[in-house]
């Protein structure tokens, strides 16, 4: 249902004959209305008729009805292209993670989807195969080709961020906070999370721990490596070089072994599925010789065998409130204040008892 053209109905034509008046609804004129069209009806340039389109409140009342009628005569509707363009928007935000491949960032990219969705907005998703300096170069073209950008940046280094903050902004960091960056991020406590783990571990007896160590440059890696050192003083820690990959896990089975841990911590749940099944390859019982832990519970550490234990965060929910502080930022508003969220230990079949030795 159209709205009434008001007052152009009541008006009377130049030459006082009884022909189509201004503002009413005559015969479809043949072919496509167009800007053109429209402003040869409405006696105003395009760039006026553009302004009234797009809400300007450059454009004085009396003329912006006059195009609205001539608008509403024709049948006339700007594009959604050429309306963002117009408006210097593109409709489309971004995402860019270091790898799509990683189940927790599956989980980010389904909660921010699925809140942009809702606004109307469409998600663009880069990944930068864990280079960091691919990172940097895809945050910078991603924002480009969008109005905002979400970043997931666990490599790049915190004073390249920096660097380049205003370049990207508006912009919300995710899974890392980064001092002076001048963006509101959503990271989490790796150090509570693996407090929880040291103490799970601890009360089950083991003394003699190993950690499956993340990519060098992490920030997740740094972080939650600190934290085992402090968590685990008076036991005995074997840091043994992995990555954040189920291949990494499975080839440092061997490591494991030799190193003589009861228990491993690993980087992550990829990193421990992996060392798990390579240590029951190897005719390791786990838990029976060797418990294993995990990081992030993505949706099939369930279903190991057994299955792993580990410390859940809110995925999904990163993603939703990621959507909140950019669009706010989008819309000229403050992007609220950090949040750093607490893990939640999740205690599964792959810990036992320490075997007496």
């Amino acid at each position: 249902m159209r709205a009434s053209t008001g007052n152009g109905d009541q008006e009377q034509d130049r030459d006082g004959g009884g022909g189509p008046r201004a503002g009413r609804r005559g015969p479809r004129p043949a072919g496509a209305a167009t800007i053109s069209r429209v402003a040869e009806a409405a006696g105003v340039s395009r760039a006026t008729v553009s302004r009234v389109m797009n809400g300007s409140p450059t454009v004085s009342p009396e003329l912006a009805a006059r195009v609205r009628a001539a608008a509403e005569a024709l049948d006339y509707a700007p594009s959604p292209a050429a309306r963002r363009l117009a408006l210097g928007r593109t409709g489309t935000i971004a995402l860019v993670v270091p790898d799509l491949g990683n189940p927790l960032f599956q989980g980010v990219l389904r909660g921010l989807s699925q809140a942009a969705g809702k606004a109307g907005r469409q998600l663009l998703v880069a990944e930068s195969d864990e280079d960091p300096e691919e990172e940097v170069i895809l945050a910078l073209e991603a924002r480009r080709s969008s109005d905002g950008l979400v970043l997931a940046s666990p490599r790049a280094p915190a004073e390249r961020l920096c660097s380049i903050g205003a370049r990207l902004a508006p912009f919300v960091l995710v899974y890392r906070e980064v001092p002076g960056l001048g963006a509101p991020s959503l990271s989490i406590d790796n150090a509570a999370g693996v407090r929880d783990l040291v103490a799970h571990l601890t009360g089950l007896g083991h003394r003699r721990l190993a950690y499956l160590a993340g990519p060098p440059g992490s920030a997740g890696n740094a972080e939650r490596l600190a934290a085992l050192r402090a968590a685990a003083p008076g036991l005995e820690l074997t840091v043994l070089p992995c990555g954040s990959m189920f291949d990494d896990g499975h080839a440092a089975a061997p490591a494991v072994v030799g190193c003589g841990a009861s228990a491993v911590v690993g980087f992550n749940d990829m990193v421990a599925s992996g060392a798990l099944t390579g240590l029951r390859e190897l005719g390791v019982g786990v838990p029976e010789d060797v418990s294993i832990t995990g990081f992030d519970d993505i949706p099939f550490a369930r279903y190991t065998t057994p299955p792993l234990t580990t410390v859940s965060i809110p995925k999904s929910e990163l993603g939703r409130q990621a959507w909140e502080r950019l669009w706010a930022l989008m819309n000229g508003e403050s992007g609220g204040y950090n949040v750093r969220y607490q893990p939640r230990l999740l205690v599964r079949g792959s810990t036992g008892p320490a075997p007496s030795r």
